[in-house]
């Protein structure tokens, strides 16, 4: 898998961009002595926008783009001029792309039309210049808001892929010489179990110039999922799909057996997958005679469609088709997207490597130094308790401690909250 261009699973850290802080300046003129205050408001900052691309299929340009940064707003400035908006970064995924929260698991998003546009971090809001904050009662308001702070989080973004018929089976069941007789599809075909190692979609051709997809994942084994075999990671595939088709070989032990395996397996990976339509499909038919068929499908499970095909010889193909255009049309079976529930992320459901991957990250000089001038226009009326504090915001917020003997611009009774602030937070 290390060499393969299909990626379905991968860990980024996203942060949008935090908001310009408001304006503290005065109106200067020289024949104005009193202009009073005019500072501009901040200019919020960038999102982090997820849209959909019908044209990409899979994750891997995201693979070696682990830091996605939006731009922070500017802070405004004289003459109420607004600060610049920082600027959006716009991520292309592959159409299917659901995102969760790489520490807790959580569904947070999910991309499924081409052109969509999902917010998935929200820029912080500029904050307001002093010209805002003047009254009849306060005419030099020496204060402006700060701009609201940047949201950074870590996420993983799956993959899984839009497809109408699923196949499901043990390793060497049949399932891509079926998608290879059906479609044009060229996936590998061997004779040993684990030649498919990533997921490969094929269109099927039907009547009257109609066509469905399918969608052919690794084969599964019993204890998959505990991590055996290749475990459940390519089971996501499926979960959009309509109709899951099961395929058992004719020449297997217990043909009823390795269906319930099957189906148990689906069922540790998300219980809604026992609610989609299931067809089961006896592959290499043609090793059978008409006695033994029979006598077969007196032990096939019960109350689920079946049909004996044989993708070399084309037996029961014809008859596949049909069935699966039943289901696929049928009303009852269709699940839209926003009626699919993504199971959150566990143990179960993750790539090693992937959450193993460490992000490292220092500000630079100049994001320190706009973080302590962000502390120095903050406002009285906008104090909160729950701001969270450093010791280098501690630092950059040290100048506004009311001295009678510091002539600064600034260090006057309106900045003393500040200092106040800071020593009961200590």
């Amino acid at each position: 898998m290390a060499d393969s261009n299909f990626i379905d699973y991968v860990k980024i850290l996203c942060r949008s961009g935090k908001g310009g802080a408001g304006s503290r300046h005065f109106y200067r003129a020289k024949y104005v002595p009193k202009g009073g205050p005019d500072g501009g408001d901040g200019g919020r900052g960038g999102h982090i926008i997820l849209k959909g691309n019908r044209n990409m299929w899979t994750l891997l340009p995201l693979k070696y783009r682990r830091h996605i940064f939006a731009g922070n707003g500017q802070s405004g400035s004289g003459g109420r001029s607004f600060g610049k908006d920082g600027e959006d970064v716009i991520v292309d995924v592959p159409c299917g792309t659901v995102v969760f929260d790489a520490e807790t698991g959580e569904y947070l998003c999910e991309v499924t039309d081409d052109g969509q546009e999902v917010k998935l971090l929200k820029g912080g809001r500029g904050g307001l210049g002093n010209w805002h904050f003047k009254s009849a009662t306060n005419r030099t308001p020496r204060y402006a808001q700060p701009g609201e702070p940047a949201i950074e989080r870590s996420v993983i973004l799956e993959l899984k892929m839009l497809a109408d018929v699923g196949l499901v089976g043990f390793p060497n069941a049949g399932k891509s010489t079926l998608l290879s007789a059906v479609s044009a599809a060229e996936p590998k075909i061997a004779d040993y179990p684990f030649t498919t190692m990533e997921p490969q979609l094929g269109i099927v051709s039907y009547r009257d110039n109609r066509s469905f997809v399918m969608a052919d994942i690794p084969g599964i084994i019993e204890g998959a999922s505990e991590g055996k075999g290749l475990g459940l990671r390519f089971l996501r595939h499926i979960e959009r799909n309509a109709v899951l088709l099961f395929m058992v070989p004719a020449d297997a032990d217990d043909i009823a057996k390795e269906y319930d395996i099957l189906l148990n397996e689906l069922k540790r990976f998300n219980p809604q997958l026992e609610d989609k339509q299931r067809l089961l499909a006896i592959s290499k038919s043609d090793l059978l005679d008409d006695e033994l068929r029979e006598e077969i499908a007196k032990t096939l499970p019960e109350g689920v469609p079946s049909v004996f095909i044989s993708a070399v010889t084309g037996q029961g193909i014809t008859e596949l088709k049909d069935m699966l255009w039943r289901a696929i049309t049928d009303e009852n079976n269709r699940i839209d997207a926003p009626d699919l529930i993504h199971r959150p992320l566990d143990g179960h459901h993750r790539v090693r490597e992937e959450d193993e991957f460490i992000f490292s990250y220092e500000p630079t000089p100049e994001e320190a130094e706009q973080e302590a001038e962000d502390l120095r226009n903050i406002s009285p009326d906008t104090w909160g308790e729950d701001m969270d504090w450093d010791d280098a915001d501690y630092d950059a917020a040290e100048y506004v401690e009311d001295d009678e003997d510091d002539d600064r611009p600034g260090s006057n009774d309106d900045d003393a909250f500040l200092y106040e602030a800071i020593n009961d937070e200590r």
